[in-house]
């Protein structure tokens, strides 16, 4: 009882101590703004912004306000983080299962990848991808062509879009029902499985289903999709959708930099897997393919799952190195809003508070697979 006691006492005054601390700083930014009479406000939120940021999937311009360009970058820096999550959860997969692999020429060549990535700066990599694209893709006007459909040059990739309609909400429609589809009919099959031992195939046929619902009523006459092109109009294509280089070199840098800490990571989950389990499916007549997929990457990912959390973190918030390749996420609109409104503690506050709500969402995902994943193994 005195144990506890005494553990609630310190964790009280723990509490205190930061609350005080707080209220000492609160005090001391208080009584320096009032000094130089600058007064903390939100107001210039609704202000017009006065400049462009170079890509955005919101429509903002020079005439919009504070909030709506600061939205466009927070925008921005989730499908940034989103790409790379992705990205580097492949490389890593991959480069850490031929790691793990046994055999010699992968495991070499993996350990080499492994240990650039893991010894090199992040912004050297970015910046020097940057340089090889910029230097080595043709200009605006010299672009490469892709079978006509995608143009390729140093200053973004073209490609032809969907445009506002029916057509578009139908596609997106499709797109949503796609991976809802496969997550119900992948349950139904696993238990049609478990009662029959019949494995019933689950992700071609919805994605056959899927592509005739999209193609179908197109070829019928049902849905007309409106299809922009990019065309070369001066020193730029005009219409069709982009993706700026500094977009396509952030996803790659931060792809290879962090897949070399999700292989290492599986390679370690791998190896916690008990040889038992690759004798056993060895013996049991499996592929390597068939015994990596059904049998050791189910078990090393509840080992894996945790640490990738982390990675999935620490990806999320190096994206602010976008800013040294001029992309427009957070950090670059913050700093360019910072520079010309003067109000740094509220501009900061307002990056800190996305970057707090951004890493406790991804946390928050990450915890809830975890406990799935072990659920199961219990």
């Amino acid at each position: 009882m005195r144990v506890l006691r005494s553990q609630i006492f310190w964790q009280v005054a723990a509490v205190g101590l930061l609350i005080w601390l707080g209220y000492i700083l609160a005090q001391n930014i208080e009584a320096n703004l009032a000094k130089s009479n600058i007064v903390l406000s939100f107001d210039f939120l609704s202000a017009q912004a006065g400049f462009d940021i170079s890509e955005s999937l919101l429509s903002v311009s020079a005439t919009s306000s504070y909030g709506a360009v600061i939205l466009a970058g927070v925008i921005n820096t989730l499908v940034l983080a989103v790409c790379c999550i992705v990205g580097a959860t492949i490389i890593g997969v991959m480069m850490g299962i031929m790691r793990s692999g046994g055999h010699y020429l992968g495991e070499r060549i993996a350990g080499l990848y492994i240990e650039i990535t893991r010894n090199l700066p992040k912004l050297l990599i970015l910046l020097a991808l940057y340089l090889a694209m910029v230097t080595t893709l043709p200009v605006v006007r010299e672009s490469w062509s892709v079978f006509g459909l995608i143009e390729i040059s140093n200053r973004a990739v073209y490609f032809p879009i969907v445009e506002q309609g029916f057509g578009l909400w139908w596609l997106w429609a499709m797109i949503a029902i796609w991976p809802i589809a496969i997550c119900v009919l992948g349950k139904v099959a696993r238990r049609i499985q478990d009662k029959t031992g019949i494995r019933y195939p689950v992700i071609w046929p919805v994605t056959v289903c899927v592509l005739i619902l999209i193609a179908g009523p197109a070829m019928i006459g049902l849905i007309d999709y409106q299809i922009s092109w990019p065309v070369l109009k001066g020193f730029d294509f005009a219409g069709g959708g982009r993706i700026s280089v500094q977009f396509v070199v952030l996803v790659l840098a931060l792809s290879i930099y962090h897949g070399g800490q999700v292989a290492e990571l599986v390679r370690g989950a791998i190896a916690s897997v008990p040889v038992g389990q690759f004798e056993a499916a060895k013996a049991s007549g499996l592929s390597f393919a068939q015994m990596t997929r059904l049998v050791i990457l189910p078990q090393a990912i509840r080992a894996a799952v945790p640490s990738m959390g982390n990675q999935y973190l620490n990806i999320t918030k190096n994206t602010s190195i976008a800013l040294a390749v001029g992309y427009s996420d957070l950090v670059s609109v913050m700093t360019t809003s910072i520079n010309q409104t003067f109000r740094p503690i509220e501009l900061m506050t307002v990056s800190m508070c996305v970057y707090l709500g951004i890493c406790l969402i991804v946390s928050w995902l990450v915890n809830i697979y975890n406990a799935r994943v072990i659920a199961v193994r219990a």
